[in-house]
């Protein structure tokens, strides 16, 4: 069973992916991970995420290699990755490598945020993990004073809604919710609350 899960930055799909994975002993892809090597490459090399030409040249280097580098989680990176993703030339680099991880096996997790709609629509499982745009930026916040970046709670939110906005309004594969998706609320949710309901849904999907 392919299991895709999509939502918006901070919103847990992460950890829900990393669980489900663990559980059922499939491989697991962090497909914002792609997205975020893309942009670390670019600023390293001095380029513009604006620049699509840019972007697609860095897209076509990356490999499955880079996608555990710490670096990918610097704030830097993660505004970089919002504006490169919404490059129509780099989604499609990528879908190959995401479709050929997803079919690789018996079964795999991907979270993302067009899994369920573009990558993977014939997935066995959907689910849409999203949360208030307060409860997420709380937790982004909290991921990055645990790791000893200062953040002001403020411009976290605030970056949390920009990156909403840039990830639904854009032209190539916007974050959206796929039509037979779950949709899992995990603003008054635990990690331990969300796999439960997340095991209950597929449970019901199984065959």
């Amino acid at each position: 069973m392919i299991i895709a899960i999509d939502g918006p930055a901070a919103a847990g799909k992460g950890t829900l992916a990393r669980r489900l994975a663990a559980h059922f002993g499939y491989p697991h892809l962090d497909t914002g991970a792609l997205y975020r090597a893309v942009a670390r490459r670019l600023l390293e090399a001095g380029g513009d995420p604006a620049d699509a030409d840019a972007a697609l040249a860095a897209a076509r280097l990356v490999t499955a290699d880079e996608l555990d580098d710490p670096r990918l989680r610097d704030e830097a990176v993660g505004r970089a990755t919002s504006i490169v993703s919404a490059h129509p030339a780099v989604r499609a680099a990528l879908l190959d490598f995401q479709r050929r991880f997803a079919h690789a096996g018996p079964g795999a997790v991907l979270d993302g945020r067009d899994i369920g709609t573009v990558v993977c629509p014939d997935a066995g499982a959907k689910l849409f993990v999203t949360a208030s745009p307060e409860a997420r930026a709380a937790r982004r916040a909290k991921e990055l004073r645990d790791r000893g970046v200062p953040a002001i709670d403020a411009r976290v939110l605030q970056d949390i809604k920009e990156r909403d906005a840039r990830d639904s309004s854009r032209s190539a594969a916007p974050l959206a919710q796929a039509a037979d998706a779950y949709v899992l609320d995990t603003t008054q949710l635990d990690p331990d609350g969300a796999l439960a309901a997340a095991l209950a849904y597929i449970a019901t999907r199984e065959t």
